[in-house]
């Protein structure tokens, strides 16, 4: 994943730790929550241009259909929608980035604190 890729994916977490919205929640639910519960980018247009700027189209398809297939044997996401097709890479390279925290490692059954949210803010603007 390229760096500017990392930088934005960890704004986002940053974003959501800033709006309370990983308050009172389970650190291993944090992915879900960033990625899962709302969509990343809206937009065939906008998702197209991301993608394009973010490793292109069919590197991203790519991705999706080694995740998918290895998670679950099949592909189910809609190729034919770049705003899908973003948002879903979004969703991997979201738990990627998520998994390659230590604060996230070191704490995965804990309870979410006003200090684990710290760390893992500092841990994020330090990427």
């Amino acid at each position: 994943m390229e760096n500017k890729t990392q930088q934005e994916l960890a704004s986002t977490i940053i974003d959501a730790i800033n709006d309370g919205r990983l308050n009172d929640i389970n650190v291993c639910d944090i992915h879900h929550e960033v990625f899962n519960t709302d969509y990343f980018i809206i937009g065939h247009y906008t998702a197209e241009q991301w993608l394009i700027k973010n490793g292109g189209v069919f590197a991203a398809i790519e991705t999706i259909q080694d995740y998918e297939k290895s998670n679950f044997g099949e592909v189910n996401t809609d190729l034919s929608s770049a705003e899908k097709v973003c948002n879903m890479l979004v969703y991997i390279l979201g738990e990627e980035l998520l998994n390659g925290l230590s604060t996230i490692n070191n704490n995965w059954n804990e309870d979410i604190t006003e200090e684990l949210l710290e760390e893992l803010k500092t841990e994020l603007e330090n990427i």
